[in-house]
């Protein structure tokens, strides 16, 4: 896919996305995972557990946080920090929603690669 310009890219969706699932969306930035909870809300955050790299978006969706499928380590959508006592991060990206499609601002994680 390529990207144009423009600080909002389309990426698809809500339907495409299962309540307490998730997606992925090849950026060239990377993999992005886009969530949504049981509530509807929707969050897109790098698809990789800060720990040992782990595929957030085949964790379980539990409130708005996520649990890494390797190490259940917790994550939060809203923040992308680890909750408890682990730590570390992951970035996140704004997102959304306009008459069902989804958008997320991929500029945001092009100046925080800078």
């Amino acid at each position: 896919m390529n990207w144009p310009n423009d600080s909002w890219h389309q990426i698809g969706d809500i339907a495409d996305i299962p309540l307490r699932g998730a997606r992925c969306v090849k950026t060239p930035q990377g993999k992005i995972a886009v969530f949504r909870t049981a509530e509807n809300e929707v969050f897109a955050i790098e698809d990789h557990c800060p720990h040992k790299g782990g595929p957030l978006s085949q964790g379980i969706v539990h409130g708005t946080a996520v649990t890494c499928p390797l190490h259940n380590w917790v994550i939060s959508l809203k923040t992308g920090k680890a909750l408890g006592a682990d730590q570390g991060e992951v970035r996140t990206l704004p997102i959304r929603i306009e008459d069902g499609a989804l958008f997320i601002a991929l500029d945001s994680l092009m100046m925080a690669a800078e």
